[in-house]
């Protein structure tokens, strides 16, 4: 299992996403276990987001990576700021509120949840401000296409986005055409959001597909399993499925032992082909 080099340091390709999570009293207590089942078999990468449940995610979170039970610089947490609060005024205050909902100091990676009004420059400005006082160790994008990334590296402390996190799976491609290729050039990684697309793609099961299922039962494994290989197959990138399950946790976390060759990646390629055109970017 190789690692994936993100802001400096290296970590599991497998994370742990959060949305959706936090909001129900009933389950909390199962979707504290799912995390804390992660983090037990080699998860280090927790996103969230102030957006999630209005921080009950980020709530969650804290829970469960209470400082008596884990140590911080083995975590690498990242949440995200809504593009309405990414202003010199108003991101100080977004990302505090976000540090005291998860009970730290600082983030590993604090991103752009998407493209908003204010302007990137005045965004970046904030975000290394916050930086320079240690309350984040480096800041990216996420839901960012091509062309805004480029321009981004082109600014004035643009080359510091460390990373753009972006829906990509098996029926997800169209990131490949030119953004993934754009974001190799730079050494960036993807963060995968929704990579196993709930197993569902194009209105068809994918559970159910022939190719998929051939190539599951050669390893020995599911078909999710084999969505998550084949999503970090290129070493660079970081999948964050979403599990309150910790069976399905487990399962995840284990699709990093699965090496598919070149067979079957042709075979998964001639059901599901790389784009040959630009696509417009996936989002949710």
């Amino acid at each position: 299992m190789k690692k994936v080099k993100i802001a400096g340091r290296k970590v599991f390709p497998i994370g742990l996403g959060t949305s959706n999570m936090g909001d129900k009293a009933d389950k909390f207590e199962q979707e504290v276990e799912a995390i804390r089942v992660g983090l037990d078999n080699g998860v280090q990468v927790i996103d969230t987001a102030e957006m999630y449940g209005y921080g009950n995610a980020e709530r969650l979170v804290a829970q469960a990576i209470k400082p008596s039970d884990y140590s911080r610089e083995d975590l690498f947490l990242i949440s995200k700021v809504l593009p309405s609060n990414a202003s010199k005024k108003d991101l100080p205050i977004s990302l505090e509120n976000s540090l005291k909902r998860l009970n730290t100091d600082y983030l590993d990676l604090y991103l752009l949840h998407w493209k908003g009004n204010i302007p990137i420059e005045e965004t970046i400005e904030a975000l290394e401000k916050v930086k320079s006082q240690g309350k984040i160790k480096s800041w990216g994008v996420s839901n960012i296409d091509v062309d805004d990334l480029e321009k981004i590296i082109n600014l004035p402390d643009g080359i510091k986005c460390e990373a753009n996190q972006v829906r990509y799976n098996l029926g997800d491609r169209g990131i490949e055409f030119n953004l993934v290729p754009a974001m190799n050039k730079l050494e960036m990684p993807l963060i995968a959001y929704s990579p196993i697309a709930r197993g569902d793609s194009f209105g068809t099961n994918l559970t159910k597909q022939k190719v998929l299922m051939e190539i599951a039962e050669k390893h020995q494994t599911d078909i999710f399993q084999i969505l998550l290989a084949w999503c970090i197959r290129n070493g660079h990138t970081i999948a964050i499925p979403q599990s309150s399950n910790t069976t399905h946790v487990i399962d995840n976390v284990r699709a990093v032992e699965i090496q598919l060759s070149r067979q079957d990646l042709e075979q998964i390629d001639s059901v599901y082909p790389e784009p040959s055109r630009k696509q417009p970017l996936a989002l949710w």
